[in-house]
């Protein structure tokens, strides 16, 4: 059976499928969009009243949640399924967006923020085990790569919203901050119709011994994809038992022993696009304010660039992750990601940028970022098996997003300081963990493209 789907044609039910899953990297974006342009007018006394270091720790509350809604759902999502997962943390993740946008304080707000964290954390784990298990293998790379990108088509959305409604000709802004969350949420109750299509994933039910319903699964969407045409014939794997689901403690041996390799290119990838990536976005309004004296309501404005720089970034270099390599494009997207935020900084610290041209360095260095970060998530879902893939994906999700979850906060306090040397220094310290990640990518990456989940499994 998984033969049968790797072996399947790109189709319409493929393209819902990721329009399905994909929404919940565009709403992780309109959410994480929505603080980082929200930042200067959270700072409103008219609004919470917030200093720049509790806007830097409400995105690091947020991240926190993630962390845990990995952990908790990823488990629960080898041992229930992917379908099931998809509208639990959906659902947690809409109601505490849209309760975000009524806190009546800074601590109540935190505690909404966690929340919505907790549910994109658990949609990371249930989603990318998912598009692995559903694509087919020789597309798994651009089509991976472009569902993670799908992140920035959020952040623009995140930064129109707040282009609008932070006019004050237009809405007040003690009203248009609580307007933007309730809107946030509203866009994706949509996709929960939508997801009702989604079938569960014929691997895990072939997991759970449940045979006949996988065979029906694939007969459905072969029939979706080929009409009244023929089944594809099936392809021999070697068959491997495995257990239907393992705890964290079970897995634990398993990463340290026969994935060892692995793992550490996962925490190393992981780690690095993941502070890459908060130290920069979560505190990009606030360097466009305090250093380059933009406006609050027309930060948006400065995003939206960055934001398709970031969109185009998979969607441009996605097909030569299945074409090239994954060997060789992971290694020179890291390191470009890199090298280019470096001489942003360098650049930065010399006063030889503005408003203008320092969003054109961030697109830049951001273009490769993207493609990068993206290859990490791909990189932790197919390359363990299906009876831990959830849970690995959240183990070095819930990891990463830890250590990144400081740079929020760290950044915060660093544009509060408002010296131009230490947000070099920061800069230059997410640049090294990147050209390390390159390095160790190089040295430990697998060539998995084209082949199927099932062979990386007994590699």
């Amino acid at each position: 059976m998984p033969s049968r789907l790797d072996a399947l044609s790109w189709s319409r039910w493929h393209r819902r499928v990721v329009l399905a899953l994909g929404i919940t990297w565009a709403l992780d974006g309109l959410e994480a969009s929505l603080v980082s342009n929200l930042g200067p007018m959270l700072q409103d006394s008219r609004t919470l009243g917030l200093t720049a270091t509790q806007v830097g720790l409400a995105s690091t509350v947020y991240l926190v949640g993630q962390v845990i809604g990995a952990l908790v759902f990823g488990h629960l999502t080898d041992r229930a399924g992917r379908k099931r997962l998809f509208f639990v943390t959906l659902g947690l993740y809409l109601v505490a967006t849209a309760l975000s946008g009524f806190a009546p304080s800074f601590a109540v707000f935190l505690v909404f923020r966690f929340f919505a964290g907790a549910g994109i954390g658990g949609e990371y784990s249930a989603i990318n085990s998912a598009i692995d298990e559903l694509i087919p293998a020789s597309l798994r790379g651009r089509v991976n790569l472009g569902i993670n990108g799908s992140y920035w088509v959020g952040v623009v959305l995140g930064a129109l919203l707040t282009v609008l409604l932070f006019t004050e000709s237009r809405i007040p802004v003690e009203i248009g901050w609580r307007v933007a969350f309730v809107l946030g949420a509203v866009l994706g109750l949509a996709i929960l119709f939508v997801r009702r299509t989604i079938p569960e994933s014929p691997r895990w039910l072939l997991m759970h011994g449940r045979e006949a319903e996988a065979g029906a699964v694939v007969s459905r969407i072969e029939e979706a994809v080929y009409g009244s045409r023929e089944r594809v014939p099936e392809v021999a794997h070697e068959r491997t038992a495995l257990p239907a689901s393992v705890s964290l403690r079970e897995l634990l041996p398993l990463l340290i022993g026969k994935y060892r390799r692995r793992a550490i290119l996962g925490v190393a990838l992981m780690v690095a696009q993941t502070f890459f990536y908060n130290a920069i976005f979560f505190s990009y309004g606030l360097i466009l304010e305090r250093f380059h004296s933009v406006p609050p309501e027309k930060v948006g404005l400065y995003v939206i660039p960055f934001a398709v720089g970031n969109f185009v970034g998979p969607l441009i270099l996605g097909a030569s992750f299945d074409r090239i390599g994954r060997r060789t494009m992971i290694p020179v997207t890291y390191a470009a990601s890199g090298l280019s935020l470096l001489l942003t900084g360098l650049l930065f610290v010399t006063g030889s940028l503005n408003a203008v041209t320092q969003t054109l360095a961030w697109c830049v260095a951001f273009f490769f970022a993207s493609s990068a970060a993206s290859s990490a998530y791909l990189t932790v879902s197919e390359l363990f098996p299906v009876h831990v893939r959830g849970v690995s994906i959240a183990i070095f999700y819930a990891g990463a997003t830890l250590v990144g979850a400081a740079a929020p906060s760290l950044f915060g306090r660093i544009v509060q300081n408002g010296r131009p040397v230490e947000l070099f220094a920061g800069y230059a310290f997410a640049a090294a963990l990147m050209l390390g990640a390159a390095a160790v990518a190089r040295k430990l990456g697998v060539a998995s493209e084209g082949k199927s989940l099932e062979e990386l499994a007994i590699d």
